[in-house]
C-alpha cells in the first residue's frame, strides 16, 4: 500500500511539473511565433505594393547566407532540420545566437520571394527559446530534450492554428516509425498552449471545411489507393529535388553569400519564364487549389525546383509550406485526370504529401481533421499512410533517426539518421522469389508432361 501510494505521489508530481514547464514553453513559443508572423505580415506589403520585388533577390539571398555564416551557423536551411539534429546530437542544446538569426534571414527571405515556409523559422525559434529556458533553469539533458520538443510542437501549432496536429508532429517527426511517449503530455499541453497564446494576440488562421458528401463505394476507395500511391511518388520527386540542389550547389566551389547572389538570379529567371506564383510561401495558390481551382500540370514541379533553390543557395526558412504548396496543387491534378473533385483531392494532397515528405503519417491525418473536418478524415487518412510508406527510406529530414522497415523484404539498417539509409532487397524476398519460381517451374513441367503423355 505505501510503495503504491508512493508511485501515485510520484507520477502526481511529475505531472503537475511538465504541465507547468510545457505551459511555460508554450506561453513563450507563442509570443515568439507572434512577433514573427506579425512582421512576416508587414514585410508582405513590399510584394503587394512593387510588382518586380522578385528581382531583390540575388541581395536578399546573398544577405541571408552572410548572416548565417558569420552569426549562427546552426540557423542554415528550413529550422525544423536543425532542431531534430540538435536533440539528437547535442541534448537539445541550440544557441541563443540562433534565434535572433532565423527569425531575421527568413524575414528577408520571404519578403523578396524567396520559396520558402513559415513553420521551420517557428520550429527552431520555439526550441532555441525553450533551449535557453532549460540552460537558465539548470534543466538536465533528458530535461531539456524534453523542452525542446514542446518547443517543436508548439512552433507548428501556433504557426498552422493545429494544436494537435502540431503537438504530434513534434513527438513523431523526431524518429521514422516511432513515438516518444513520455513527450505526449507536454507536448499536448505546449502545443494547445501556443496556439491560444497567439490566437488572443490576433493571429487568423486558414480553417477550410470542405463540403464533402462521403460517399463509400468500392471504385471510390480504389481511387483514394491510387491518390496515396502518387502523392507517395511526389514526396519522393520532392525530396530528391532537395538533394539535387544540395549537390549542386556543393560542387560551385564559392562562399555561401556568393552562391546566394546565384540563386537569386536563377530564381529571377525562374519568374520571368513562368511566374510570381512560385515564389515566396505559395498561399493563394493553396488556398485556390482548395477552392477547386485548376493548376497547370507542371505547377507542383515548378515549385519544388524554386525551394531547391532557394533553401541550398543561401535563403532561410521552412518547408511544409512548400509541402502543402506541391501537395494541393499535384491533387488538382490527379483529379483532373480522374474526373474528380479537384477540391476534395487538393485537400487529400495536401496532408498525404506532409504525411510522405516528413515521414508524419499520423500528425498528416489529424491536420486533416483540423483544417478540413472529419468527413474526409478516413479517406485522407488512408492516403497519408500509404504515402507514408510509398515515399521509401527518405525524408525532407535527413537527420530523422529510422527506427522502422517500411517493408519487410527491404533489408535497411534502423538506428541511423535516416540520410544515411540504403535499402536494399532482403534475403526473405530473395527466397520468396525463388520460392515462387520454384513453384511455377515444376507446375509448367507438370503441365507439359502431362500434354506430352496425352
Amino acid at each position: 500500500m505505501k510503495r503504491r501510494l508512493t508511485e501515485e505521489v510520484i507520477l502526481f508530481l511529475t505531472v503537475i511539473k511538465w504541465v507547468f514547464l510545457a505551459t511555460v514553453v508554450g506561453i513563450i513559443v507563442g509570443l515568439s511565433t507572434t512577433l514573427f508572423l506579425k512582421i512576416l505580415a508587414w514585410s508582405r506589403i513590399l510584394g503587394d505594393n512593387y510588382s518586380y520585388y522578385f528581382l531583390l533577390l540575388p541581395i536578399a539571398l546573398f544577405l541571408s547566407a552572410l548572416m548565417i555564416k558569420y552569426l549562427a551557423p546552426d540557423a542554415e536551411g528550413h529550422g525544423t532540420e536543425k532542431v531534430i539534429e540538435a536533440i539528437h546530437k547535442n541534448s537539445g542544446r541550440i544557441k541563443a545566437a540562433v534565434v535572433p538569426v532565423k527569425l531575421v534571414a527568413t524575414i528577408v527571405t520571404l519578403a523578396a520571394g524567396g520559396s520558402v515556409g513559415k513553420e521551420g523559422p517557428c520550429a527552431q525559434i520555439g526550441g532555441g527559446l525553450a533551449s535557453i529556458f532549460a540552460d537558465l533553469f539548470k534543466f538536465n539533458d533528458r530535461e531539456r530534450k524534453k523542452l525542446v520538443i514542446c518547443g517543436i510542437s508548439a512552433g507548428f501549432a501556433s504557426v498552422f492554428g493545429t494544436p494537435i496536429a502540431g503537438a504530434i508532429f513534434g513527438v513523431e517527426v523526431l524518429f521514422v516509425g516511432s513515438i516518444l511517449y513520455d513527450v505526449l503530455l507536454p507536448s499536448f499541453i505546449a502545443g494547445i498552449v501556443s496556439f491560444q497564446v497567439s490566437s488572443s494576440l490576433g493571429i487568423a488562421y486558414f480553417h477550410h471545411p470542405l463540403n464533402f458528401v462521403p460517399v463509400f463505394n468500392q471504385v471510390f476507395f480504389l481511387k483514394i489507393v491510387v491518390a496515396g500511391i502518387f502523392f507517395g511518388l511526389c514526396s519522393a520527386v520532392l525530396i530528391e529535388v532537395l538533394k539535387l540542389g544540395s549537390k549542386l550547389s556543393e560542387r560551385i566551389k564559392l562562399s555561401k553569400p556568393i552562391k546566394g547572389i546565384i540563386g537569386g538570379f536563377g530564381l529571377i529567371g525562374l519568374t520571368l519564364a513562368f511566374s510570381k506564383q512560385y515564389l515566396g510561401l505559395g498561399l493563394e495558390t493553396i488556398q485556390a487549389s482548395l477552392q477547386g481551382i485548376k493548376s497547370v500540370w507542371y505547377a507542383f514541379l515548378l515549385k519544388m525546383v524554386a525551394t531547391s533553390i532557394t533553401l541550398n543557395f543561401g535563403g532561410s526558412g521552412g518547408i511544409i509550406t512548400p509541402v502543402f504548396f506541391v501537395g494541393a496543387t499535384a491533387g488538382t491534378i490527379f483529379a483532373s485526370l480522374l474526373g474528380l473533385d479537384p477540391a476534395t483531392f487538393a485537400a487529400v494532397g495536401l496532408v498525404a504529401v506532409l504525411a510522405g515528405a516528413a515521414n508524419t503519417p499520423i500528425a498528416a491525418s489529424i491536420m486533416a481533421v483540423e483544417l478540413f473536418g472529419p468527413k474526409i478524415v478516413p479517406y485522407a487518412t488512408v492516403a497519408c499512410v500509404i504515402s507514408f510508406l510509398m515515399t521509401g527510406h527518405r525524408s525532407v529530414y535527413s537527420s530523422q533517426i529510422l527506427a522502422m522497415k517500411k517493408s519487410p523484404f527491404l533489408s535497411v539498417k534502423t538506428g541511423e539518421e535516416i540520410d544515411k539509409a540504403e535499402a536494399e532487397f532482403s534475403d526473405s524476398l530473395t527466397k520468396v522469389l525463388v520460392n515462387k519460381t520454384k513453384k511455377i517451374v515444376f507446375r509448367t513441367n507438370k503441365i507439359n508432361k502431362s500434354d506430352f503423355q496425352s
